[in-house]
């Protein structure tokens, strides 16, 4: 990935910026792709079902409502993200395993870590419309995070 996230906005101050203070925890620290969403709370059912299917290079917005009771994304739902070809996951809740997840070529951003599973009913919507961090994510939106922090063009 050839670009910062810093050059990016003062390339175009129109993109904007997640305030959010969301930590790395995969193995890439740079990413980018359309945006596809979620939005759950305390069940990856969904976000499970979505990261098992092609990703095409894109990053998935999860909505937990910045919850940190349980973990929304561990190793095994992020190995099939990489398998299927997702560039990323960003996610405003928890997720688990992280040892194993800074040993996989995804990028993964959440608020933190919590070793409780979440539900896995499947309950929640998909490529709606989420809102966190003064930010609402689109489908189809272009994302691009860094160590710097995530940059959003609609």
């Amino acid at each position: 990935m050839d670009f910062t996230t810093c050059d990016l906005f003062d390339a175009d101050e129109t993109l904007q910026s997640v305030s959010l203070q969301l930590a790395n925890f995969g193995g890439r620290a740079r990413f980018s792709g359309p945006v596809r969403t979620v939005r759950c709370h305390r069940d990856n059912g969904l976000v499970k079902s979505i990261l098992n299917s092609p990703g095409a290079g894109a990053v998935l917005v999860v909505d937990g409502g910045g919850s940190l009771e349980s973990a929304l994304m561990g190793d095994m739902i992020a190995e099939a993200a990489l398998a299927n070809g997702w560039a990323g996951v960003v996610i405003n809740g928890a997720i688990r395993d992280r040892v194993a997840l800074a040993a996989l070529d995804l990028g993964v951003k959440a608020l933190g870590s919590n070793p409780r599973k979440s539900a896995k009913a499947g309950t929640g919507e998909v490529d709606v419309p989420v809102s966190f961090g003064g930010v609402i994510f689109h489908p189809g939106a272009m994302l691009w995070s860094d160590e710097d922090g995530i940059l959003v063009a609609h």
